[in-house]
């Protein structure tokens, strides 16, 4: 890497003086060229304040990562597509191949009794508060290779280059990365099982009992691979004292860190989320039978709460009022952050059944309350007109959860750091971002601080095999991940 011309010229000129006035000693003229060498480690990002060379680490950041990305993609209980659900052959695989991995990096590592691979570096001070990274190691169906799995590479990435350059043993806390077994709730319907475990939030006894489409119980998933159930599963929960903070390193699931063109971006909430089933029951009249003013289709009837509720979530301050429950400034909050979508649609067993589900997301929990109540109320309405029976449950809640403002900052400041090592230039401003979907981070704010880093993923596309991160954006959040970790040394 060529001297940038203002580093030359300083050079050049200070040679010249020294040469042309005889009354210099060496030793003035070395006192001459300190500022020089000050600058050019500076530049060069040469040296931390401890005096130890940085390294930018591609080898394993960008070539080791990326490579792992691409072999933990391929393991998948379908053929032809990933498919990595809670407690399956290919979950108990690639939590092997992550322990691994955890151990190359000069972790030590197990498995607890709910399948999440954990390994951890103890550095000077075990007994201190620990600092946990993590993220999910299941996958959706038909997935991409990054959505979970990019956080716990760029986790063990950064502990291995701490590691290779003799740097983790000087910890001042503990760091653990925690693989958690389950975050999208593919197989039982459950989302956060892993996470929710540690957090200590999971009703262990509800959960035990809950079936897959199969008919197997998680209880039953957990005995099929040697693990013990309910008694241990309460003592999976973490202890807030024993805790420092959480972070997750996580692709963005949406375009904005693309559109403003930088790789990386911190995180300063989540939305909060409800997913309701609603099953309307009418009457299977015959097709040609039974008069239109007659009629009990109950396809038509969820046709039209599905429209409405696209009305109500794009015109939320139309529907709603303005009164105890739902002050203005909630209804402007929605309009920044609400949104609904209907996700399965069903008419099993048969046609005067039709089930459908609704995910409603928003930065305001009482503002998503509101939106819910209304479309509850319209609903009862809706049917009672068309003479169909509705009802509607709810499936799942989480609250908003926002983002520790001190981990934010570091996370930031770790980010700019990185990009800066890696380009040699100014990054600008890093971006802060929102979060519309669900993280294990949101089970664990009930254990202690947490906050996000985002990752640029192009187009915005996630839970696809069309998901795609750059290998020198992988770099720069290892990168990220190693210059936060640096701050605990």
């Amino acid at each position: 890497m060529a001297a940038p011309p203002f580093m030359t010229t300083y050079t050049s000129f200070a040679i010249s003086h020294a040469i042309m006035n005889n009354s210099l000693s060496i030793l003035s003229f070395f006192l001459l060229l300190s500022p020089l060498f000050t600058m050019a480690n500076t530049f060069f990002g040469a040296e931390n304040t401890e005096g130890t060379k940085y390294d930018l680490f591609p080898e394993i950041l960008k070539e080791e990562a990326v490579a792992r990305l691409n072999e933990l993609g391929k393991v998948s209980d379908a053929n032809g597509y990933l498919e990595r659900t809670f407690q399956s052959p290919a979950s108990i695989r690639a939590g092997n191949l992550l322990r691994a991995w955890m151990e190359d990096a000069g972790l030590k590592t197990w498995v607890d009794q709910m399948g999440n691979v954990h390994g951890r570096a103890e550095g000077i001070n075990p007994s201190e508060k620990a600092m946990l990274i993590g993220s999910h190691l299941d996958t959706v169906i038909d997935a991409g290779f990054f959505d979970g799995s990019l956080g716990i590479i760029c986790a063990i990435s950064a502990l291995k280059a701490l590691n290779s350059s003799g740097r983790l043993g000087k910890l001042q806390r503990p760091v653990e990365v925690i693989a958690f077994s389950d975050e999208e709730g593919v197989r039982f319907q459950s989302t956060f099982l892993g996470s929710a475990a540690i957090a200590g939030i999971l009703p262990v006894s509800a959960t035990l009992t809950c079936k897959c489409f199969s008919g197997v119980t998680v209880q039953g998933a957990l005995r099929a691979n040697s693990i013990e159930t309910e008694e241990n599963l309460l003592k999976l929960k973490y202890e807030p004292e024993s805790v420092w903070g959480y972070v997750e390193v996580h692709i963005e699931q949406g375009p904005v860190l693309e559109n403003v063109g930088l790789p990386l971006g911190s995180v300063k909430g989540i939305a909060g989320q409800t997913r309701l089933k609603v099953t309307v029951k009418g009457t299977q009249g015959h097709a040609g039978t039974v008069p239109m003013n007659m009629r009990q289709d109950p396809m038509v009837a969820a046709a039209e709460l599905i429209v409405f509720l696209e009305s109500l979530c794009k015109q939320p301050d139309y529907y709603l009022s303005y009164d105890g429950q739902c002050a203005s400034s909630t209804v402007e909050s929605l309009a920044g952050s609400l949104v609904c979508t209907v996700g399965e649609i069903s008419t099993w067993p048969s046609a005067s059944n039709v089930t459908f589900t609704i995910d409603v997301r928003a930065m305001d929990d009482t503002g998503r309350e509101a939106i819910i109540y209304e479309f509850s109320n319209r609903l009862y309405h809706m049917c009672d007109r068309r003479s169909v029976f509705c009802n509607v449950e709810r499936k799942h809640d989480a609250n908003a959860v926002v983002c520790d403002p001190g981990l934010s900052t570091q996370l930031k400041s770790a980010s700019y750091a990185a990009l800066k090592r890696i380009t040699g230039e100014d990054p600008g401003d890093v971006p802060v971002l929102m979060s519309g979907a669900g993280h294990d981070a949101m089970a664990m704010s009930h254990l202690t601080k947490v906050g996000m880093l985002f990752v640029r993923c192009r187009g915005g596309i996630s839970h696809s095999p069309a998901e795609h991160v750059l290998d020198d954006d992988v770099w720069a959040a290892g990168m990220a991940v190693l210059a936060f970790l640096e701050t605990l040394l």
